[in-house]
C-alpha cells in the first residue's frame, strides 16, 4: 500500500465528516466533473453488506499512525455512549448513500435503469465470492478495505454500502476508444474510506474483482485536523490507460484537490445531475455520430448567431431526445418513431436533425430564417404566430417541443394536455415569461432561473402531468429541460382536469367573475401557495371550459384561453440604438461631451491635434447627471431602444468610457498601454481594424487628438481612410 497524495483540510462550517461524504457521492456519481475524458457512469445496483471477521487480524499499516484517534472516541467502557455513537455512524452512513437513493426510482437493489444492470442478486454473488476470498488468503487486502474502524469496534459489525458502477468514458474521435470499466465500490463510513475495486470478467463471463488499480479515498482526524488521503493497493501493479484509470499523480493531485475543496463547499446544487433520466453510453455514442454528421454546418451558417454554439447546442438537445424516445418506445413495446412539433422553432436546425433521423414532424416560428432554405424539403418549417387558443392543437402529435421557446414556454404543457390525452411535452426554458408578459419572481431565497423552472413545473403539475427534470450538456447556462411524459389523471378525467387547468390560467392573470350564485371554487391541488394567494388573484369558477366560462369577452370571441397575450413581432426590431438616424446620434454625442469638457464649444469640422500638455480630460459624471442636461423628447425617443442612454454612450465606445453608472471622456494614452497587454489574437484585431474610421477626437475635441496620427487607430482625416476588412460571410462568398 502506498499513499500517492494527502491535504489537510481546513473546516470553518463543521461540514466535515458530512461534507466529505458529500464530496465522494459526486466522485462516485459524476466523475465527469472531475476526469473530463469521461462521460459519466451508471449506478447498476446497491446493497449493504459485512466483512468477514477473522480470528485474529494485525495492525493495519498506514501513513497516519495517529489515524486511529478519530475510532478512539468511541470507548467501550461506556456502552450507552457507544451505541449513541454507533447510532451517529449509521445516520452518517444513511447520509452517505441518500445521492444514490434519491436518483433511484425502481426497487430496492437498484441505483438506476438502463442497459446492461445486474439484479441485486448478481452483486450479492459478486460479493460474497470476493468477501470468501480475502478470509481465503488475502489478508492484505482485507486489512487494506476495514482500516481502524472496523478494528476498533468489536462488540458489533458495522455496515459498509456496496456500489456497483460503470464508468463510461467519453467517445472521441480524438482520443482511443476504450470500452466501459466496471466496478464495485465500497463504502466504510465507520472508518472514514471508499474503496475503488475494478472488475473483470473471467473465462466463463462471471465478473471477479482485479487486485491491480485498486486504490481508496480515506478521511482521518489528527491533532485536530482533518485530512483526505489517497492510497494505493498495489502501486507497482497500477496500469494507466489515461482515461478511466489516470497516472497516479493526477489522482494524488488534481482529484485530491477537488475533493478538499468539494468537502468543505457548503453550496448545494438546486438542479439534478446531468443525463439523468438517460443512459449516458447510448447518449455518448449517439452525440459523436450526429456531431460528426451535421458537423458542416458550422462551415455554412448564414444567420449572424455564432455557429458552434447553436450547431452543438442542437445538436446535443436533439441527441437526448432521440434516445429519450428510442427508450420510451421500447418502455411502449411500438415501433414506430414520434412524431413532434416544435414551437418556436428559430433557425430550424432541431427540426431537421430530428426529421433527418427518421422522426416525422414539423417546425413553427414566427419568423423565417435564412438558413431554411439549406435543410432541403424533407424538413417541414412553417412561418406562422402560435396564439394560444381552440385552433392552435395538434391532436395527432406525439410530443410538442420548446427549445428557447421565449413566450410559448409556459404555454407548451397547456397546450399539449389539451391536444390529446397522448401529446407528452419537453420544453428547455430560458427567457422568463409568464402566460402574459414577463414573469415575475416571487421568492427571493430561490434564484430567478431556478423560481421560473418551478413555475414551469407548476404548471405541468396542474395541467395532469407527471413532470421530470433533467439537465443537459449543452454550451448554456439555461441547460435544465422538464419534460412530461405520462399524466396524473385518467382519460375519463380530462373535463374536470380542464376546469382545473382554467382555474389556473385565470389566477395568474387575476381573473374574478364567478358565475352568479356561485362562490369561488378553490384552487388546483399545489396552486394555493404560490398562485391563488398572490395579491389580486382569485381562482377561477367551475365551469366548462368549452363553454368559455371565465374568459374576458373578447376571449371567448376569439377563442382565446387568457386576453392580452401578444406572439413576438414578425420583423425583429433592432433595438440598441442602432436604428436610430446618424445625424440624431451624432448631436447627442456633441452634447454629452460638450458636458463633460465643462461646455467648451466643440469643433463641428476638422482640427489639428493640440499640445498634449494642455489636452482636456474633462469630467465625470452620473448616468443620472447627464440625462437630468438633456431635453425631455431626447430622452424618450432613447428610452423607446431597449437601453436608452447608456446603450447610445457604450455604443460609442471612441468618445464615451461609462464605468459604475459614471461618464467619462476616453482617454486614448490609456487604452495604447491596455493594448499592448492584449493576447496576439486580439491585437491582429485591432491591426485590422487600424485607419478603418474616422477619429472623433481629431474632429471635434478643442485640443485635437491625444495621440499623434501614426499612432492613433483612427484615421485623421479622409486621406488616411483605410477599407474595412472582409466579414466572414464575404470570406466565404470569394
Amino acid at each position: 500500500m502506498a499513499e500517492v497524495g494527502r491535504a489537510a483540510v481546513r473546516d470553518p462550517g463543521a461540514l466535515l465528516p458530512g461534507g466529505f461524504w458529500a464530496a465522494v457521492a459526486v466522485w462516485l456519481e459524476r466523475p465527469q466533473v472531475a476526469n473530463k475524458r469521461l462521460c459519466g457512469v451508471h449506478l447498476e445496483s446497491r446493497r449493504s453488506a459485512a466483512l468477514p471477521r477473522p480470528e485474529a487480524r494485525g495492525p493495519r499499516p498506514s501513513a497516519d499512525p495517529e489515524q486511529g484517534e478519530r475510532a478512539a472516541a468511541r470507548p467501550s467502557a461506556d456502552l450507552e455512549e457507544s451505541q449513541g455513537r454507533r447510532q451517529h455512524g449509521e445516520d452518517t452512513r444513511e447520509a452517505a448513500a441518500a445521492p444514490l437513493l434519491a436518483g433511484s426510482p425502481g426497487p430496492p437493489g437498484k441505483a438506476g435503469v438502463g442497459e446492461g444492470d445486474l439484479p441485486a442478486w448478481d452483486l450479492d454473488s459478486l460479493w460474497d465470492d470476493f468477501s470468501h476470498s480475502l478470509v481465503g488468503g488475502n489478508q492484505d487486502m482485507l486489512a487494506f478495505l476495514t482500516g481502524s474502524g472496523a478494528g476498533s469496534q468489536p462488540e458489533a459489525q458495522h455496515e459498509l454500502d456496496v456500489v456497483l458502477r460503470t464508468v463510461i468514458p467519453k467517445r472521441s474521435p480524438h482520443c482511443p476508444l476504450s470500452a466501459p470499466r466496471r466496478e464495485m465500490v465500497v463504502q466504510d463510513v465507520l472508518s472514514g474510506a471508499v474503496t475503488f475495486l475494478p472488475l473483470e470478467e473471467d473465462d466463463k463471463g462471471n465478473l471477479k474483482v482485479k487486485m491491480s488499480n485498486v486504490y481508496q479515498i480515506q478521511l482521518s482526524h489528527s491533532n485536530g485536523e482533518w485530512f483526505i488521503s489517497v492510497l494505493i493497493f498495489c502501486p507497482e501493479r497500477w496500469h494507466s490507460d489515461g482515461i478511466v484509470y489516470p497516472k497516479l499523480t493526477w489522482l494524488g493531485g488534481e482529484l485530491l484537490a477537488r475533493l478538499a475543496r468539494w468537502s468543505v463547499e457548503s453550496k448545494k446544487s438546486a438542479f439534478k445531475s446531468t443525463l439523468s433520466l438517460i443512459p449516458i453510453a447510448k447518449y455518448s455514442k449517439a452525440y459523436q455520430e450526429l456531431k460528426e454528421k451535421y458537423k458542416n454546418l458550422v462551415q455554412v451558417w448564414p444567420e449572424v448567431t455564432d455557429p458552434e454554439k447553436f450547431v452543438y447546442e442542437d445538436v446535443a438537445i436533439a441527441t437526448y431526445l432521440l434516445v429519450l424516445w428510442e427508450e420510451e418506445r421500447a418502455e411502449r413495446g411500438v415501433t414506430a418513431k414520434q412524431s413532434f412539433v416544435d414551437l418556436g422553432c428559430g433557425n430550424g436546425l432541431l427540426a431537421h436533425i430530428l426529421s433527418s433521423e427518421g422522426h416525422p414532424g414539423r417546425g413553427i416560428d414566427v419568423r423565417r430564417r435564412k438558413i431554411w432554405d439549406m435543410y432541403g424539403p424533407q424538413t417541414r418549417l412553417e412561418e406562422d404566430a402560435i396564439t394560444p387558443n381552440d385552433r392552435t392543437l395538434f391532436p395527432d402529435v406525439d410530443w410538442l417541443i420548446g427549445n428557447h421557446s421565449d413566450e410559448l414556454t409556459p404555454w407548451i404543457p397547456v397546450i399539449a394536455a389539451r391536444s390529446s390525452y397522448n401529446c407528452r411535452f419537453f420544453v428547455l426554458p430560458c427567457c422568463f415569461f409568464d402566460f402574459v408578459g414577463r414573469y415575475r419572481r416571487r421568492q427571493s431565497k430561490k434564484t430567478q432561473y431556478r423560481g421560473y423552472l418551478d413555475f414551469i413545473r407548476e404548471v405541468g403539475l396542474t395541467c395532469g402531468f407527471h413532470v421530470e427534470e433533467d439537465c443537459l450538456r449543452i454550451p448554456s447556462t439555461k441547460r435544465v429541460c422538464l419534460i412530461g411524459k405520462s399524466r396524473t389523471y385518467p382519460p375519463t378525467g380530462e373535463v374536470s382536469m380542464d376546469e382545473q387547468r382554467t382555474r389556473y390560467i385565470n389566477s395568474r392573470q387575476g381573473c374574478p367573475v364567478s358565475p352568479p350564485g356561485k362562490g369561488p371554487a378553490p384552487p388546483p391541488p399545489g396552486v394555493a401557495a404560490s398562485s391563488a394567494d398572490r395579491p389580486g388573484s382569485h381562482p377561477h369558477s367551475h365551469g366548462a371550459p368549452d363553454a368559455g366560462a371565465g374568459r374576458a369577452p373578447e376571449a371567448r370571441a376569439e377563442g382565446l384561453w387568457l386576453s392580452g397575450f401578444h406572439p413576438r413581432e414578425k420583423a425583429e426590431r433592432v433595438r440598441n440604438c442602432a436604428a436610430l438616424p446618424r445625424d440624431f446620434i451624432d448631436q447627442v454625442v456633441l452634447r454629452v461631451a460638450n458636458l463633460l469638457l465643462g461646455r467648451k464649444q466643440l469643433n463641428t469640422g476638422s482640427s489639428q491635434s493640440g499640445s498634449l500638455k494642455t489636452w482636456n480630460r474633462g469630467e465625470s459624471l452620473s448616468l443620472a447627471e447627464v440625462a437630468g442636461e438633456l431635453d425631455r423628447e431626447t430622452l424618450q425617443r432613447l428610452k423607446r431602444e431597449c437601453g436608452g442612454l447608456q446603450t447610445l454612450l457604450r455604443n460609442n465606445r471612441q468618445v464615451f468610457e461609462v464605468l459604475n453608472g459614471r461618464v467619462h471622456i476616453r482617454d486614448w494614452r490609456e487604452e495604447k498601454l491596455q493594448e499592448e497587454k492584449q493576447p496576439a489574437a486580439k491585437r491582429r484585431a485591432f491591426s485590422e481594424a487600424f485607419k478603418t474610421r474616422l477619429c472623433w477626437f481629431f474632429a471635434h475635441h478643442p485640443d485635437g487628438c491625444v495621440l499623434p496620427a501614426d499612432c492613433c487607430p483612427f484615421a485623421h482625416g479622409p486621406g488616411e481612410l483605410r477599407p474595412p476588412p472582409a466579414t466572414k460571410k464575404q470570406q466565404q462568398s470569394l
